[in-house]
């Protein structure tokens, strides 16, 4: 099922809007300042090597400034799955966007050449089983070899002086990125600080469908770039 903007409906009675949380995450910071990070990210991670026609699917990539990004980068074939309709609704280009479950994509097998997330496995309630079946989903729907890119934040020293600095009212009453900041991860408390300590099953789940090629910590942020295991 489509909508009248050509957004594919996975499992529309399933869908829910966090208003609140949606709310904060477009005060902390303006799509293009967004897209900009993005595109820098990207560089970074070595897209600017990759195949312009290669098939690319953005997973939780909610109001798809990664995806405009990558559009902006110069690639062709680009689709986005998020479960917030009313942020996919924001996005005004050319890709195929679905209004779904990342742990149940609807893709054929080995169809697809990158997988990327920057920011949503976070958003998982239950680890490891959720890891476990949006990880299975991303290796099926790749190509042997396929690639997959995931940037999510990370338990560092760095984040835990951003987390402090949170806490404090003065702070957040003057700058609003951090009061941004501090309403999401609120708003996603339990999924957040649940990835946030538990790195190990995290990095055992990764490991079950990956080989990995790149790891970078910096900035309270995991990199990570990895091919499917053969």
């Amino acid at each position: 099922m489509s909508n009248e903007q050509g957004i594919t409906i996975w499992e529309e009675n399933d869908i829910e809007t966090d208003e609140a949380w949606e709310a904060a995450y477009k005060n902390f910071e303006t799509p293009q300042e967004e897209i900009q990070k993005f595109k820098a990210r990207l560089h970074r991670l070595g897209a600017g090597d990759w195949p312009r026609d290669a098939r690319i699917v953005e997973l939780f990539c909610g109001r798809c400034n990664g995806i405009t990004a990558l559009q902006e980068l110069g690639f062709t074939s680009l689709e986005g799955v998020d479960m917030s309709l009313s942020l996919l609704q924001e996005y005004s280009g050319n890709a195929r966007l679905y209004a779904g479950d990342c742990r149940e994509l609807k893709f054929e097998i080995n169809s697809r050449d990158y997988v990327i997330v920057q920011g949503g496995l976070h958003h998982l309630p239950v680890l490891s089983d959720d890891l476990d079946r949006v990880f299975f989903e991303v290796k099926r729907i790749l190509r042997p070899g396929g690639c997959f890119i995931f940037v999510e934040p990370w338990d560092t020293l760095f984040l835990r002086v951003v987390h402090l600095s949170c806490s404090l009212s003065f702070l957040t009453s003057r700058w609003r990125r951090l009061k941004a900041l501090h309403d999401m991860i609120e708003g996603e408390r339990v999924t957040y600080y649940n990835w946030l300590n538990n790195k190990s099953i995290i990095e055992t789940v990764l490991k079950k469908y990956f080989d990995k090629e790149q790891l970078i910590i910096r900035f309270g942020k995991v990199c990570f770039v990895g091919y499917t295991k053969k």
